[in-house]
């Protein structure tokens, strides 16, 4: 049968592919000390998205020449050009420090964008979509975990009804967060991903299950575009409702969400490395219009 033939054609060994992995395994031995984490991190899934993107200018996928440069300097590993010496937050100014300086705002407008990426997808497939949802009071429960929080303003990013299960409500929280800090240097990207994961998990999991009797996901992105565990399979389902209600190929339901995700990160690269952190107050306000413009669902897949 047809379906024999591809898994007999599947077990069959690819010279070809042999010969690519040794190319690929000797470059990386050949690699610095800091080009192998940089290759990690670029190998990732949604963290090339925006090399491939036809640049849409109506999608929002179009990038000057100073964002493009700038991104293909992270990428390999480049020395940044025409950069102060020091941010205005007095700190020597490099990549690692602009990716994570919270003078600005810059840090807020990252996580809130994703937010309301997020927000705009669930509403198209679940109901009683809620941002930043106010959980409630606690009235005397106690949890296992000493590290969940208990405070009576505690607030997850997103809940919609019915996302994994009918009619319950799943919690989300978002994270954003910079690959190249210091914390993360001799970690895996996976392992990166992981120890943000937990954390969100610690805070909020135990109240939302057992207060809420809900779900809790936490939704881990780096800055550089690839995700955590818990991110793809709730993105990989997120694409499977939409794919499903447009009567979509999921391919291609998925690859526009991750389009979304990748243009909304490494736009804000450009603006951490570029924008003035003092005298920021009339763009940040632009800037915010259009992520609330360009996260409508004005693309017809």
């Amino acid at each position: 049968s047809e379906s024999e033939t591809l898994a007999c054609k599947l077990c069959i060994p690819n010279p070809d592919h042999r010969i690519k992995k040794n190319c690929y395994i000797n470059c990386r031995k050949k690699m610095n000390d800091a080009s192998p984490r940089r290759n990690d991190l670029n190998s990732e899934l949604g963290a090339s998205t925006w090399l491939t993107t036809l640049p849409l200018k109506e999608e929002g996928y179009c990038l000057n020449k100073q964002q493009f440069w700038d991104l293909i300097r992270l990428r390999y590993g480049w020395e940044l050009t025409r950069t102060p010496e020091n941010c205005e937050c007095g700190a020597q100014f490099n990549l690692q420090h602009a990716l994570s300086c919270m003078k600005g705002g810059f840090i807020s407008i990252r996580h809130n964008r994703i937010r309301d990426i997020t927000a705009n997808l669930l509403k198209e497939v679940c109901k009683d979509v809620r941002l930043e949802p106010r959980l409630q009071p606690l009235t005397g429960e106690e949890f296992s975990q000493a590290t969940t929080n208990t405070s009576d303003e505690a607030r997850c990013d997103v809940s919609a009804r019915g996302f994994w299960t009918t009619s319950q409500v799943a919690f989300f929280d978002i994270r954003v967060f910079n690959p190249t800090a210091t914390r993360y240097v001799n970690q895996s990207p996976a392992k990166s991903y992981e120890v943000n994961e937990k954390e969100k998990k610690r805070s909020y999991s135990r109240r939302t299950l057992q207060v809420e009797h809900g779900s809790f996901t936490p939704i881990v992105l780096s800055a550089t575009g690839g995700m955590g565990r818990e991110s793809k399979k709730f993105f990989s389902r997120l694409s499977e409702m939409i794919s499903e209600k447009r009567k979509q190929p999921y391919a291609m339901a998925s690859s526009w969400i991750r389009r979304k995700l990748s243009f909304a990160l490494i736009k804000c690269i450009g603006v951490y490395i570029r924008r003035s952190r003092t005298d920021s107050d009339s763009y940040l306000v632009d800037f915010i219009q259009h992520d609330v413009k360009s996260s409508e669902f004005v693309c017809k897949i």
